[in-house]
């Protein structure tokens, strides 16, 4: 990964860019149930909001870093682009996962701040199933297979739109409502609200996230193959680019 801002403002980005995703979804969550009892009409709000924010975001951060925002997208990134040089190195991953997840902790502190909640609270909402797992694999895979997919393709333009449709729509057809995403799924569970999840229910989401990970990296290379000389050179992966894109 050889982007043109220093290492040190490429993390601080996904920092920033990780914690406002985190204060966009937690923040959408305690508006939605103040504003309406009803349970759908919260998830909607949750999701539309998720939506716009994570595409200006994406717009915002990709150009100093690449926008990730998640773990598995960075390490989606280092795994294709090990053998020749295209993906970041271990010591940018060891740089970018910390400060997501760090900056998913923060955001959701800032968003239980903002609505005047407990700064911090463990959540109590249990989402302990195999079929929420399920939904997980499925959400995260989908967001590896078309990050990744649309590099390949040459379609990196179409990235943030694309990915905050994905997303939005992920929270409606998956039983999980679509974390798919380890400092995500951290970040939430440090929030007693709507967007919540307990504690107790983080290794086995994120177990099924890394579990994601590995199908979506396997659907990549058998629909695309593999890149060309410099195919990943235009999305997530690096952040030299001026567009690319990230998840939820």
């Amino acid at each position: 990964m050889t982007g043109h801002a220093p290492l040190g403002r490429r993390a601080a980005a996904e920092f920033v860019g990780t914690g406002a995703l985190v204060a966009v979804v937690v923040g959408s969550g305690i508006q939605a149930t103040r504003l309406s009892p009803d349970v759908g009409v919260q998830l909607l709000a949750n999701s539309l909001a998720t939506v716009f924010g994570l595409g200006v975001l994406i717009v915002l951060i990709a150009p100093v870093s690449g926008a990730h925002f998640n773990p598995v997208v960075t390490l989606a990134a280092w795994w294709t682009g090990r053998s020749d040089g295209t993906g970041p190195s271990l010591r940018e991953v060891a740089a970018y996962v910390p400060t997501q997840v760090a900056g998913a902790i923060g955001g959701a502190v800032l968003a239980d701040a903002m609505f005047a909640e407990p700064l911090v609270r463990f959540s109590t909402h249990d989402r302990s199933a195999p079929h929420l797992w399920l939904g997980e694999v499925v959400a995260t895979a989908g967001l590896i297979l078309l990050v990744f997919g649309l590099a390949r393709t040459g379609r990196a333009h179409v990235a943030p739109v694309a990915v905050a449709c994905y997303i939005g729509a992920a929270y409606w057809f998956t039983s999980s409502t679509s974390f798919a995403n380890p400092a995500v799924t951290v970040g939430r569970a440090f929030t007693d609200t709507f967007a919540g999840i307990a504690p107790g229910s983080v290794l086995p989401f994120v177990t099924a996230q890394f579990v994601g990970l590995a199908v979506g990296i396997a659907l990549v290379a058998v629909l695309f193959g593999r890149p060309a000389a410099a195919g990943e050179d235009a999305v997530l992966p690096h952040g030299e680019q001026h567009l690319a894109a990230s998840r939820r």
